[in-house]
């Protein structure tokens, strides 16, 4: 059966709804009757929306209040916005081989790319969090931002169905999936040094963890980049992916600016 085309009608994504100002006990109810207002679209299983709101801090703290956090749903919300992206991104630029729409892709669906999107619907005033989390500033940190996005996703999918998950993140993804950008400012830290050590040494950076610190809940990974054996970047983060990120950047910024002061 012939699919429709991804870029069919957009689910609403700019109803007006406030989010919940405290986290009593009902709480995972309310941010997700609040956030599915929010969005414009008919969720049927708000208990199913609430668990994508709950990270684990949460559940940390509140083991009364909540079944189970949202990583189960950020594992699937994962493979639906690949998929979607994928789809609308090789429909809007036929012209595109399939290395420049993987750079895309992965610049819309990286950990700063997907916690734009969960900025556009302001999710992190409605996820549920542990109250040092959200005292380190959680509701605005990019790694989980990005995993409560993937878990909404997960769990609208589940919810409404592929079509109605779609026509929703296409919309709200369109500025970057219509965008023509040119290849080099696509791609991330990670894939820019790679491409660079390789280009004037012939060799790959090696990520190499310092230390992992902080409850479970609450990582904290510092990663260290080494060419030719030489630390040239230092990178932190919640997550082994993000860490490696920073330190790539900062390599980036090290090794370049040699580069300009030499001779």
């Amino acid at each position: 059966m012939r699919r429709r085309s991804a870029r069919s009608r957009t689910l609403s994504t700019t109803s007006k709804s406030t989010p919940p100002s405290s986290t009593g006990p009902t709480a995972p109810v309310r941010p997700a009757s609040g956030l599915a207002a929010r969005l414009g679209l008919p969720v049927r299983d708000l208990d199913l929306l609430g668990q994508a709101l709950v990270h684990s801090s949460y559940l940390h703290e509140h083991p009364g209040l909540v079944a189970a956090h949202n990583e189960r749903l950020e594992f699937l919300g994962d493979a639906v916005v690949n998929l979607v992206v994928s789809e609308a991104l090789y429909t809007r630029h036929p012209g595109d081989d399939e290395g420049t729409l993987s750079a895309r892709r992965a610049a819309i669906v990286s950990t700063a790319g997907l916690a734009r999107l969960a900025g556009r619907i302001e999710l992190g005033a409605w996820l549920l969090l542990g109250a040092g989390e959200s005292r380190r500033g959680g509701r605005l940190r990019p790694s989980l931002l990005a995993s409560g996005f993937e878990a909404l996703a997960g769990a609208l999918y589940l919810d409404l169905g592929y079509e109605a998950t779609r026509d929703w993140l296409v919309g709200l993804a369109r500025p970057e999936i219509e965008a023509d950008l040119p290849l080099g400012t696509l791609k991330s830290p990670k894939s820019q040094l790679q491409e660079y050590t390789q280009q004037r040494l012939g060799q790959r950076p090696v990520y190499r963890i310092v230390t992992v610190s902080g409850p479970d809940h609450a990582r904290l990974f510092r990663i260290e980049v080494l060419v030719e054996d030489e630390v040239v970047g230092v990178g932190e983060g919640p997550s082994r992916r993000t860490a490696e990120t920073a330190a790539a950047a900062s390599a980036l910024a090290a090794l370049t600016g040699r580069d300009r002061d030499r001779p």
